[in-house]
């Protein structure tokens, strides 16, 4: 009967149409029969691309800059803490013109190449198999590979496979003469990378006999199971993965998905840190129409792939801004102010809904491009405020979805794209639920009335990410303008079966439960 109430709560309150802007409600409706969320969904990406790779994650052993053989442990320590679960390499649009056999051996004899895709960049292919193979050891994740079909061959892919995870033959063989005795692990392989753009320019249904070939000849080898991921379909192509789920469905583990928040791919796509208010708006309904692209993707695989066999993998997304001027073109350099902590944490509140059918999740990229956690410069490194959202939303992983149901005033993007003032995902691990918050109004706080609905809340604490003002950004002579901080507990009250939170303007928020 409370839950009852409670609903009848919401749905009278999501009826009135001068709800004051200072008000919003939130019913969580935990259930035993909810899924989890896979830690998948905090995957990242990392491309040899600009200074993503080589001065972000890699520096060489014989770098002044402080390392463990080759790779900045800055980086790693920060890395570390946001529990990284899955590293997608090489690409991209790199991955489609990547030899793998480039990247293994003696680094002093590796051939160079030009990145035709990032700036006419030379790549000197000293980081490659071996390198990025440790360095998700390193960090404790399961690497994600793009391979090459739109270059490449069906030969070099699965002596690729081969390579990494045969205990014995010819490519083990070679492994062991390059220095690696026992074969890693291999579960993620991608099977090309955007084929309709820059992986191939394929029609969908040549891309669907394509895929079937080359999934074929790569191997289980040793007890190595590989999860088989098609090239899917960029936003709204909605008949790329009719096509391929049709053709293809049976033969593939996963369907991949790229969403970027961007004003378009011709001309201006706007400043990183330079904006007004109308484009924080715009940019967050941008960025909320992903949930709207994510149903319809699903919807379709629904149809041949009801019991939800079949993941839905959102490999690349974020922000897509105008690189920072002075930067080298092709290298989308892109500072990271609290607007795109704001996209971060609605995507992922987004992603969670989607718990049954998304299993991973990338945001593009790891350092020094597009949307990233860490930027660096030197023997500098700063953390960026997507970074910390990462960071707050740890608990979220592999924990049980708990359905949260919002009522609350809802803003306008010049485009007519609602913009809800507040958003909130639940979880619940190990005796504690996570609640995360986000009050996207720029100037007004925002009291949230939480019908807990048995969620024990005896033990409250938390964090909130905010800034002064919207603009903000750490750099380099300002590290740490937005960053995380305690969450006051004179902010909010539990009577009850209910917990009353205050979020400030523009903040992001996430209480711990007990």
């Amino acid at each position: 009967m409370k839950k009852l109430l409670n609903a009848l709560a919401l749905a009278a309150l999501c009826a009135i149409p001068g709800m004051a802007a200072n008000e919003a409600l939130v019913n969580l409706q935990p259930s035993k029969e909810s899924p989890v969320i896979q830690k998948e969904i905090y995957g990242q990406f990392a491309e040899h691309l600009g200074t993503c790779i080589y001065g972000g994650l890699w520096v060489g052993p014989d770098s002044d800059i402080p390392n463990q053989n080759g790779y900045r442990l800055d980086v790693l320590n920060a890395l570390k803490e946001l529990h990284v679960p899955v590293l997608r390499w090489p690409g991209g649009c790199f991955a489609d013109e990547y030899h793998w056999m480039d990247g293994i051996g003696p680094k002093s004899e590796r051939p160079r190449m030009v990145n035709n895709n990032w700036g006419g960049t030379v790549e000197d292919n000293s980081f490659g198999t071996h390198d990025f193979f440790d360095l998700c050891e390193l960090l404790g994740c399961e690497p994600y590979l793009s391979g090459n079909v739109g270059s490449g061959t069906v030969e070099e892919l699965a002596k690729w496979v081969e390579y990494i995870t045969a205990e014995d033959g010819p490519m083990a063989a070679l492994r062991k003469k390059n220095g690696r005795e026992k074969p890693w692990k291999l579960k993620y392989l991608g099977v090309g990378n955007e084929s309709w753009g820059c992986g191939g320019n394929f029609t969908p249904e040549f891309y669907a006999d394509v895929y079937r070939r080359y999934q074929t000849y790569c191997r289980n080898f040793n007890g190595n199971h590989l999860y088989k991921i098609a090239s899917g379909a960029s936003d709204y192509d909605y008949n790329w993965t009719e096509v391929l789920m049709k053709n293809a469905g049976r033969h593939m583990d996963g369907i991949s998905l790229h969403y970027y928040t961007v004003l378009g791919w011709s001309g201006s796509k706007g400043s990183a840190i330079n904006f007004n208010e109308e484009d924080w708006y715009w940019c967050l309904g941008k960025c909320l129409e992903v949930g709207d692209v994510v149903r319809r993707h699903c919807e379709i695989m629904d149809k041949y792939d009801p019991k939800k066999r079949v993941g839905l993998l959102v490999d690349e997304w974020g922000t897509w801004f105008d690189q920072e001027p002075g930067s080298i073109p092709g290298h989308l350099y892109q500072q990271n102010s609290l607007r795109d902590a704001m996209v971060a944490a609605l995507s992922l509140n987004t992603f969670h809904t989607f718990s049954d059918r998304v299993k991973m999740t990338n945001i593009a990229q790891i350092a020094n491009v597009l949307q990233s956690m860490v930027l660096t410069k030197g023997n500098q490194m700063v953390l960026t405020p997507t970074y910390y959202v990462f960071k707050m939303y740890v608990p979220h992983q592999d924990a049980q979805y708990i359905p949260a149901q919002v009522a609350c005033p809802v803003k306008k993007d010049r485009n007519g794209r609602d913009v809800p003032v507040v958003s909130a995902t639940a979880s619940a691990k190990n005796g504690t639920t996570t609640l995360s918050l986000v009050n996207t109004d720029l100037n007004e706080p925002v009291t949230i009335s939480v019908a807990l609905n048995g969620v024990p809340a005896k033990k409250v604490a938390g964090e909130i990410l905010t800034a002064a003002s919207m603009n903000d950004y750490n750099d380099f002579g300002q590290p740490e303008k937005v960053t995380l901080k305690p969450f006051s507990s004179k902010s909010w009250k539990v009577s009850g079966d209910r917990l009353t939170v205050t979020l400030p303007a523009k903040s992001i928020v996430t209480l711990s439960l007990k």
